[in-house]
């Protein structure tokens, strides 16, 4: 996936979700620069990353940690993945060591290449579009 493929759906629910007060964090917030890196294969090769400390391995792995484990609520979007984001593997496992809520959104049909046993058994709320990941997010902050 490139920046735009990674960042239009996250944009679309962050503003879906700021309608109901909830706010909402972008692992690739200020970091326009990688529009430049094309389709994300290997972070540590990728010379545009080096431009951002936040973007280099170890910045994203710290920040990505940080998010995974101070959010109230992980909303994870593995629609139409033709190949395991292992960074978004990551985010799950810390979000799930800590306890946060996880929701998917993922085919129904077990067609996704992130079906796995204990991936789907850290996950505490599975939908098939988009927009029921977000529905749910937003109940999930309901009073």
């Amino acid at each position: 996936m490139n920046f735009v493929g990674a960042t239009d759906w996250r944009e679309y629910a962050k503003g879906e979700l700021k309608q109901f007060g909830v706010k909402a964090l972008s692992p690739l917030r200020e970091q326009e620069h990688l529009k430049s890196v094309g389709t994300f294969t290997n972070a540590a090769a990728e010379t545009a990353r080096l431009l951002s400390p936040m973007s280099t391995p170890v910045g994203l792995t710290t920040r990505d940690r940080w998010d995974a484990t101070r959010c109230d609520v992980l909303l994870v979007n593995l629609l139409g993945a033709r190949t395991v984001s292992i960074g978004t593997v990551m985010e799950i496992a810390w979000a799930d060591l800590v306890r946060k809520p996880i929701v998917m959104a993922i085919e129904p049909d077990g067609s996704n290449p992130h079906e796995h046993a204990m991936l789907n058994n850290s996950i505490g709320f599975r939908v098939s579009t988009l927009w029921d990941a977000i529905d749910v997010t937003r109940q999930l902050f309901a009073a």
